[in-house]
């Protein structure tokens, strides 16, 4: 591939994220709640999980010069934290010396810049620049698990100066992996200049082993030379340590020499850790300019799940399973195609860091918020089944069963010749189902068309300390990066939730607020895909039962049409029309008057799942609202002329009942139930709007409506708390004061901030979008800020006290893209057996009785009382702390 321009890599992008590496920043804590807020939250147990990492893969230089000057220094700042309890003969005898007022730290995801001018030595400017191959509509380089780190190397001075930079990396995950033994290094096979070593990991505890690879590549100004081992702790005496290492360095400036770590060594033993070495050496002339790069890959090709369910990740599509081999060609292929890479970022990233139309806040935020989709847990299968289920069927009724996806054959396209409709095939699919239990999984792939390439599943966490894959109510926000970026990889996510709207688990378990109930019902859009045995085991979320949600099914419905129309794709509008359908019958049974409006059922049935709501609802109502004429759209692209009718018709009606419940004439209120907090002004009252506005469909309410109500969110939400300094809070009283009647009511969720600025784009408010936009930037990035960086958390209080750090709702950010510049929508979408004919009131009859058929038969039990121990317990604490 011929590069467009010559990229200078020692050059950070325009606008990054800075810090210097003297700058310790803030200290982050987590929120304190009132006595009301702890008898809320009782039931939410969160796992927190703690990763520590060793601090022994850094980078190194060495400078010397003609007059004998030597320098020396590992290029990060040593910590407390880091040298305490660090053996002398380890890696704590290296030259910490690094100055870090120096040095600078810029960030602008996938790339990032690291600038250390005048160290170690006062005449040399060394800019490290670290990339990742995250490349928009790739879906090859993109899955690979590698890193290059090119280092620009200036000398200001008179006179030449040597350099070796030396890459070391330890034979370890994290933790105290490295010293559980039988890990071991060897040598890289040279090949076209490359030269490294591999680090065999045996991870314990029966997961998968991975082994790492670091290679440099050598030219005519370069030369490489690599030391495979090294033994960084005093268990180990009489080998060659990281202290041999760092002195051979020093006197030699290669590897090479009589002890240096090049002949085979067994296995490490327990107590005892291992790393490798790989060291650049280049003269650089006065004046000049040199560049050595490193690679970094890592090869683990199995994921293994709790419940032993095994997958390949999707890099192995292209190198196989083989791990040495995998990582050996991936370290090499890395130094070879970096640049390529590097161009293709620069081409993406490049015409929005210079949109005039944007403060220079933002681009910053919105491509770093993307380091959750590569940190979040991220996992990318190769799209196959799995090679180890961890499930295993007995035939009981008890199991899972899914119905079979009707296609238009089956009667799930009605074209005006007598083919019948959807409802004739689901109908079909339900009574057939009960009759062949079988173990199943939401696999998307099943509805794959001809021609429609498998480029895996994709999963992501809720939050690194909320453990669900998928979290489906979040992802209503954070889908518009993977849309945006990565659609195959977005469709094949919404062809999973497809797949599980059909399935049925009967299997009980409880829930933190006490009700037994059902793991998935049919009809039901899951809360996520699970995390014990993710597509298998749905439903990790335990709060409550996310079967009686009401935001869930309408946000499938609107994410499924947005999807299909912003990406053209017909095969897939087809292929997920029967679970759309079931989807909104589903929720027919929360309709409890007949007006064609859903009613929340005074509990917290909604992504905000500890603030209650009750009746009509400005979130929940006006979603639902925008969905109906989603799922007319969708059957229209399918030609099911009955379906578009009546959804068109109750569409109409719930809207004039949101409209007619709710708005005050200033804003919409919370909700409709004439409670305490029924008028709070809530900041996202305007979703279903915003999401109408996103798939081009009707608007949910008037213009001015919706410029006053957003007009409303800006002035006390956002602009009455800390001067708009920290986001939008989520409730607001008419008074001014901060709705305190729940935990969430009270928060700036970052994620919903830049979704209700992203609705004041579309309409027509941009100032109004940045000043709300920028207090969650502000919040999170700036150097004022709480200090969340790379760490965004769901929540944050008005004292900086955050809930939930490394969270997916943020990559909404994404949604004010989507909405400053709007993709071409295809509004003309038809499949191929599609008819474009006129409605009539008869096919709106005959699309009520219908979808009522299938609404009946998807109706949940009664509810009974909730009898578990622990809600009983938290229910009598809270009645003697809050008496009636």
């Amino acid at each position: 591939q011929v590069l467009s321009h010559i990229i200078d890599c020692s050059q950070p992008a325009s606008r990054t994220w800075q810090r210097r590496f003297d700058d310790e920043g803030k200290k982050v804590a987590m929120f304190s709640m009132t006595m009301n807020d702890m008898m809320s939250i009782v039931p939410l147990i969160v796992k927190v999980l703690q990763l520590q990492v060793e601090e022994s893969a850094k980078g190194r230089a060495f400078v010397s010069r003609p007059n004998g000057k030597k320098y020396s220094t590992v290029l990060s700042a040593p910590t407390a934290d880091l040298l305490k309890g660090v053996d002398k003969a380890g890696i704590g005898s290296w030259d910490w010396k690094l100055k870090e007022d120096k040095c600078t730290y810029h960030a602008l995801f996938p790339r990032s810049w690291t600038v250390y001018d005048g160290e170690p030595d006062p005449e040399i400017k060394i800019t490290c620049r670290q990339i990742s191959p995250f490349i928009p509509h790739n879906y090859k380089e993109s899955s690979f698990p590698a890193a290059v780190f090119t280092f620009t190397v200036h000398n200001s001075g008179n006179t030449p100066a040597d350099v070796t930079l030396l890459f070391t990396w330890a034979n370890s995950v994290g933790g105290k992996s490295e010293l559980t033994g039988n890990h071991s290094n060897s040598k890289m096979k040279d090949r076209d200049g490359v030269s490294g070593a591999l680090l065999h990991h045996r991870t314990a505890g029966g997961h998968p082993p991975v082994t790492f690879a670091i290679a440099s590549q050598e030219t005519d100004d370069v030369r490489v030379s690599v030391c495979p081992s090294f033994t960084m702790g005093p268990s180990s005496s009489g080998g060659f340590t990281a202290t041999d290492m760092w002195d051979q360095i020093k006197k030699h400036g290669s590897f090479g020499h009589a002890g240096a770590g090049d002949a085979p060594r067994a296995a490490s033993k327990p107590g005892s850790s291992i790393g490798a070495a790989v060291a650049a050496s280049t003269s650089v002339p006065a004046g000049a300019t040199r560049l050595v790069s490193f690679s970094l890959a890592w090869a683990c090709p199995d994921v293994k799940f709790p419940a032993g369910t095994t997958y390949h990740r999707r890099y192995t599509k292209f190198y196989g399973v083989d791990t040495d081999a995998a990582a050996e060609r991936l370290a090499h292929d890395a130094l070879l195609e970096h640049m390529n890479w590097e161009s293709q970022i620069e081409e993406w990233q490049r015409p929005i860091l210079n949109d005039k139309r944007l403060p220079e806040w933002y681009p910053v935020a919105l491509f770093n918020e993307l380091y959750y989709l590569n940190a979040g847990g991220t996992i990318w299968t190769d799209g196959q089944p799995p090679k180890k289920a961890g499930f295993a069927p007995s035939g009981t009724a008890t199991e899972p069963f899914l119905l079979d996806a009707p296609r238009a054959a089956d009667g799930v396209v009605a074209n005006g010749t007598g083919g019948g409709s959807a409802v004739d095939g689901v109908l079909r699919a339900m009574a057939s189902a009960t009759e062949r239990p079988h173990a199943t999984a939401a696999f998307g792939s099943a509805l794959l068309r001809g021609g429609e390439e498998n480029v895996g599943q994709f999963m992501y966490l809720e939050g690194m300390e909320y453990n669900m894959y998928n979290t489906y109510d979040v992802h209503f926000y954070s889908s518009f990066a993977l849309l945006a970026l990565f659609p195959e990889l977005e469709l094949s996510l919404q062809r999973d939730f497809a797949r599980a709207v059909l399935l049925h688990d009967p299997r009980l378990r409880r829930t933190f607020d006490g009700k037994t109930v059902r793991r998935k019902v049919l009809g039901a859009v899951p809360h996520d895909v699970g995390l014990n045995d993710p597509w298998f085991e749905l439903n990790a979320y335990m709060l409550h039962d996310a079967a009686r949600w009401k935001d869930l099914n309408p946000k499938f419905v609107l994410q499924v049409y947005r999807d299909a129309v912003a990406t053209g794709n017909a095969a897939f509008a087809e292929a997920a029309w029967p679970a759309v359908y079931m989807a909104m019958a589903y929720m027919d049974q929360f309709d409890r008057d007949r007006d064609g409006m859903i009613e929340n059922e005074g509990i917290p049935d909604q992504t905000f799942d500890i603030w209650s709501v009750s009746g009509v609802s400005a979130y929940t109502g006006g979603i639902w609202v925008a969905a109906l004429q989603a799922a007319a759209a969708m059957a229209r692209i399918v030609g099911d002329r009955a379906a578009e009718a009546y959804f068109l018709e109750r569409y109409k009606k719930a809207k004039l009942v949101y409209d007619g419940e709710l708005w005050n004439g200033t804003y919409f209120n919370y909700d409709n139930s004439g409670g305490a907090t029924s008028s709070s002004i809530m900041a996202d009252q305007m979703a279903g709007q915003w999401y109408a506005r996103v798939c081009g469909l009707e608007p949910v309410v008037e213009e001015d409506k919706a410029r006053s109500a957003l007009g409303t969110v800006l002035d006390y939400n956002v602009m009455r708390v800390k001067g708009g300094a920290i986001g939008a809070v989520n409730g607001m009283r008419p008074d001014g004061s901060v709705d305190a009647s729940s935990t969430q009511s009270k928060e700036v969720w970052p994620g919903v901030t830049y979704a209700v600025a992203a609705a004041m784009v579309h309409e027509g408010m941009p100032e109004a979008a940045f000043r709300t936009a920028k207090g969650a930037h502000d919040a999170a990035w700036s150097k004022d800020g709480f200090g969340y960086a790379f760490q965004t958390p769901e929540a944050w209080t008005e004292d900086g006290g955050y809930r939930s750090l490394h969270y997916m709702r943020p990559l909404g950010i994404w949604a004010m893209q989507w909405a400053l510049s709007p993709p071409e929508l295809h509004k003309e979408l038809r499949a191929a057996a599609a008819s474009a004919s006129e409605l009539s009131p008869a096919d709106a009859a005959v699309g009520q009785a219908q979808f009522e058929k299938v609404a009946s038969m998807l109706k949940l039990p009664e509810e009974q009382q909730p009898k578990g121990y622990i809600w009983a317990i938290y229910n009598l604490i809270r009645q003697m702390v809050f008496p009636a």
